[in-house]
């Protein structure tokens, strides 16, 4: 394989990993959209659901979106009654998020999401999936440490 052809092979990767995972986000929100719910709120339910009370800067950091973001879905998980926010009382500025009655009486009624991954990879050998998690671990963990070193060459 000349160099072109390892270069276009790793830039395919990149581009097939971003592909699978807008497809799957995409399956995930016509799923939910019946209840009235994106996939980062479902996210965050799931997390209040299978861990109890969490702080909002840890869903934050979790989920890798920005701040501002995520208060814009907390807010709107509010205002449907499906999460509580309350302050911390430690640290007043932070916010402890709780599922409510309701929210959970929804999570009970939601599709199980598990058959989006049997979709995508029922009848992929598991050493080929172990193949690509770890070049994909291993890429993800030098781009880290890059962001972390800077400035860019």
């Amino acid at each position: 394989m000349n160099d072109h052809e390892k270069g276009s092979s790793r830039d395919v990767v990149g581009a097939w990993t971003k592909r699978c995972y807008f497809a799957g986000r995409a399956v995930m929100d016509s799923a939910l959209r019946p209840y009235d719910l994106g996939s980062v709120q479902w996210y965050v339910l799931h997390r209040l659901v299978t861990t109890g009370p969490t702080m909002q800067r840890d869903l934050v950091l979790l989920l890798e979106i920005e701040r501002a973001t995520m208060s814009g879905i907390v807010s709107t998980l509010v205002r449907k009654g499906l999460v509580e926010q309350e302050p911390d009382r430690v640290d007043q500025r932070q916010k402890i998020l709780r599922i409510t009655a309701a929210g959970a009486k929804l999570w009970g009624d939601l599709p199980d999401l598990s058959f989006i991954r049997s979709v995508a990879f029922d009848g992929i050998e598991d050493a080929d999936i172990a193949t690509a998690v770890k070049v994909l671990q291993t890429a993800t963990e030098r781009l880290e440490t890059l962001i972390q070193k800077g400035p860019f060459p």
